[in-house]
C-alpha cells in the first residue's frame, strides 16, 4: 500500500490500527485548516466556510478514535506515527483552487472520502487481527456514510455555470 510508509499491516494491533487511524483523521484535519485558510486568503467564503467544516468533522472523528485508544490502551506508546502515511484521507493538493465554487469544494471533500474508503478496504484485507479487521471495516464503512452525506449536500446545489469553473487556475495550496 503506497500510502503507507514501514507499516505491516499482517502485524498491527488494535493499538496500532486505532493510532493509523487517528492520524489518518489528523492530517486530513490539517489540510482542511490548510484549504480554509487558503479559501479566506483568496476571498472564498463559501470554500473556506465548508472546509472549516470538514475540518471540524475531521476533528471530531480524531478526538472520538484517541478517546477509544486510551480507553483501551491508556498512555501506551504508539509505534505508529504520522511520518508513516501520506494522504490517506486528506484531500489532493491539486484539486483546490482560489477560484473553485462551494459544489467543487464538496467534490473534493468527496473523494477525500471514496480515497479513504479504498485505503480501509484495502488495509481491511492485509490484516491478520480479527479486532483490527474488525476496525478497519467499520472505519470503511463510515467513510461510506460521509460520502453518502456529501453527495446529498452537491445534489442540493445548483449546477456550476460554466464561468464559474476555471480549470487554468494554478492550486492554491503546495
Amino acid at each position: 500500500m503506497e500510502k503507507t510508509r514501514s507499516i505491516d499491516f499482517s502485524k498491527l494491533t488494535l493499538c496500532d490500527a486505532l493510532d493509523l487511524a487517528t492520524i489518518v483523521e489528523e492530517e486530513a484535519k490539517e489540510r482542511y485548516g490548510e484549504f480554509a485558510h487558503q479559501m479566506e486568503i483568496h476571498h472564498n467564503p463559501d470554500a473556506a466556510g465548508f472546509f472549516k467544516f470538514m475540518l471540524k468533522i475531521e476533528a471530531l472523528h480524531e478526538g472520538r478514535l484517541a478517546d477509544r485508544r486510551r480507553q483501551l490502551f491508556g498512555d501506551a506508546p504508539r509505534k505508529v506515527r504520522r511520518e508513516m502515511i501520506f494522504d490517506i484521507e486528506a484531500p489532493e493538493y491539486d484539486e483546490v483552487r482560489a477560484n473553485m465554487t462551494h459544489r467543487q469544494a464538496l467534490e473534493t471533500a468527496l473523494n477525500a472520502e471514496k480515497k479513504a474508503f479504498a485505503f480501509f478496504d484495502e488495509a481491511a484485507k492485509h490484516v491478520k487481527d480479527s479486532e483490527v479487521q474488525a476496525l478497519f471495516v467499520e472505519l470503511r464503512e463510515e467513510e461510506i456514510e460521509h460520502a453518502g452525506l456529501v453527495e446529498k449536500e452537491i445534489s442540493k446545489l445548483p449546477p456550476d455555470s460554466p464561468t464559474d469553473v476555471d480549470d487554468e487556475e494554478e492550486p492554491v495550496a503546495h
